[in-house]
């Protein structure tokens, strides 16, 4: 045991709010978390996510989506769902594993009428900005395991 608490981030698709949580905390949190994400289904890596997060200054371009059978560890303390979906469609995980929810709007549903990239990009970095402010919170926002 290294002493840090394992975190999966989980989403419907592990393309965007997930990829966000895990690159920021890997970034931020490395010391006391060790963290993953994935999601319900695979929708694939978002590009626009992917340049919002190197605009802060954190590359997860290299991330790939996946479900969380796809994930080698299953040890973990806790499992925040970061969307509605993956909430109410969480995967059952044994019993002393903290499921938090702390749901962020879709970035590309809220684009998805943004008439240039610029204008949808305005979405994604408002919820990089609030999933960042969340990571910067932990693990003090989730307690004890």
């Amino acid at each position: 045991m290294n002493g840090r608490i394992k975190i999966l981030f989980l989403c419907t698709g592990n393309s965007c709010r997930s990829q966000m949580a895990e690159g920021f905390c890997r970034q931020l949190k490395h010391a006391e978390i060790e963290c993953f994400s994935a999601g319900i289904e695979k929708h694939g890596l978002n590009p626009l996510a992917v340049k919002v997060m190197d605009e802060a200054g954190t590359d997860i371009s290299g991330h790939f989506s996946k479900t969380v059978d796809e994930i080698d560890e299953k040890d973990f303390d806790y499992a925040v769902t970061v969307c509605g979906h993956a909430n109410e469609n969480c995967p059952y995980f044994p019993a002393g594993i903290g499921i938090v929810h702390k749901g962020f709007d879709d970035p590309p549903r809220l684009a998805e009428n943004a008439e240039t990239e610029e204008e949808a990009l305005v979405h994604y970095r408002r919820v990089r900005d609030e999933i960042r402010e969340f990571i910067l919170r932990l693990p003090g926002l989730i307690g004890d395991p």
